[in-house]
């Protein structure tokens, strides 16, 4: 039984390792994602979110498809995003309060066009894409979902491929809608293998495969004053309403292995299944407004993240393995709503500022987790960015805009009880700073 019992261990790493250096996986877990954490663009990310929804950049396809038809030229936007994170737990335990300060790199692509052309009716229709990487497009499939006794941060980790796609188009007097799919994957693996006692292996045969799992998000934009006063002078002028709505989505991992060990483990073997997700966005309500002037813009928004539906997803989870656990150490999430309020300022025709805050509160409900051991806190998120749009071009038959944003995240003081795998309990207070910087290069075509 001590032999079968070694080798249960040995060959769950050996699964597991096999199949993560086939994948090319190795990253922390992340339970959120670019769009949803820092901003996919630097105007979201200057902005704090705040007017991502009223954003007419590629960005749209992830926070509004339906402001897609705001801009009818077509448009080619790459960009680079770069957030550096101090997360920190107050361990009596530990050497240092730093328990993470892995960065997350980016880079991104988008583009969007009109299809209208393409059709015998004389009606635009637009679509967009946006596409992200993590390690500036080194590493696409980053992978990790652990357990730990020093604990882990919920929403800060590398969620590498970023895919968005979607279409919008307008429908009467200023009332635009759009619809998008985000892209995550469902990674499957199977391993069999004849082994010895020494870990030595032959007949190995590894399959993996990973289908794509396309999630729906839609807006609706309305112009308020083309709406309801077309033509003519109203109070209404200036302002707009949008809606938007995001499916949850999850990326996720099954890994099944059969070891026969010679000797010790005849046929059918030992059998071994892993069923875990990496990364988890909630379902999203959100609704937004912004007043148009002259040369300015104050706009704001608030979102219902559904977080609680991820106490059934981990119910699943055999890393987690909350259904083992006794129903009051079970993981508890909160459904959260994040109010967000951005401006901003055109200085000439040339440059434009804006800046933006927000207050997120935690979706983590409960401060004792055994064995996962998530931390998170509120945080309050400040943003500035600049917009500099170039229009000497010699060659282009449209002006070149360059933008920058810069984020602040500061997370809030927040006591947990951290339990180890042989049940001590340690009281640790964990807080943290995260700095982003993003850039962008857009052309108009």
């Amino acid at each position: 039984m001590a032999s079968n019992s070694r080798f249960s261990v040995r060959a769950m790493s050996l699964a597991v390792a096999t199949i993560s250096a086939s994948l090319s996986m190795s990253a922390n877990a992340s339970m959120g994602n670019l769009g949803t954490t820092y901003g996919v663009m630097p105007v979201d990310v200057a902005t704090a979110q705040s007017l991502s929804m009223f954003n007419d950049q590629v960005s749209a396809t992830y926070y509004n498809p339906a402001y897609l038809t705001k801009d009818a030229r077509g448009e080619l936007t790459t960009g680079i995003l770069h957030a550096e994170q101090e997360l920190r737990s107050a361990n009596p335990n530990a050497d240092g309060d730093v328990l993470s300060n892995s960065p997350s790199q980016h880079v991104l692509i988008g583009m969007k066009t009109n299809l209208g052309s393409i059709t015998r009716f004389d009606h635009p229709i637009y679509l967009g894409f946006i596409a992200g990487v993590e390690k500036y497009g080194k590493e696409m499939l980053a992978f990790s979902s652990e357990t730990t006794e020093s604990g882990q941060f919920l929403q800060y980790g590398k969620e590498p491929l970023f895919l968005n796609i979607g279409g919008a188009t307008s429908l009467w007097r200023g009332i635009s809608a759009g619809a998008s799919v985000r892209v995550t994957l469902e990674a499957a693996a199977k391993l069999d293998a004849v082994s010895t006692l020494g870990g030595e292996t032959s007949r190995e045969r590894l399959s993996v495969n990973a289908e794509p799992s396309l999630k729906t998000i839609l807006g609706t934009n309305i112009d308020l004053g083309s709406t309801f006063c077309p033509g003519s002078d109203c109070f209404l002028n200036g302002w707009e309403t949008a809606l938007t709505y995001r499916t949850k989505s999850a990326a996720s991992t099954a890994i099944d292995s059969n070891i026969i060990v010679t000797q010790t483990i005849p046929d059918p073997g030992l059998s071994l299944a892993v069923s875990t997700i990496d990364s988890f966005q909630p379902e999203t309500f959100a609704i937004g407004t912004q007043y148009r002037g002259e040369n300015w813009r104050v706009g704001g928004s608030i979102e219902q993240q559904n977080w609680s539906e991820l106490e059934d997803e981990f119910a699943a989870d055999t890393i987690k393995d909350q259904q083992s656990a006794a129903p009051s150490d079970r993981i508890r999430f909160d459904d959260i709503l994040i109010p967000r309020l951005g401006a901003e300022y055109e200085l000439n025709k040339n440059f434009a500022l804006r800046a933006g805050v927000a207050f997120e509160e935690s979706p983590l409900k409960s401060t004792r987790n055994p064995e996962i051991n998530y931390l998170d806190t509120d945080k309050i998120v400040v943003g500035l960015g600049l917009s500099a749009t170039y229009d000497r071009t010699r060659l282009l038959a449209h002006p070149v805009r360059l933008d920058i944003g810069y984020q602040y995240q500061q997370l809030q003081e927040r006591d947990f009880t951290l339990v180890d795998y042989d049940g001590n309990e340690t009281d640790v207070t964990a807080d943290g700073d995260v700095h982003v910087i993003s850039g962008s290069i857009t052309l108009k075509f």
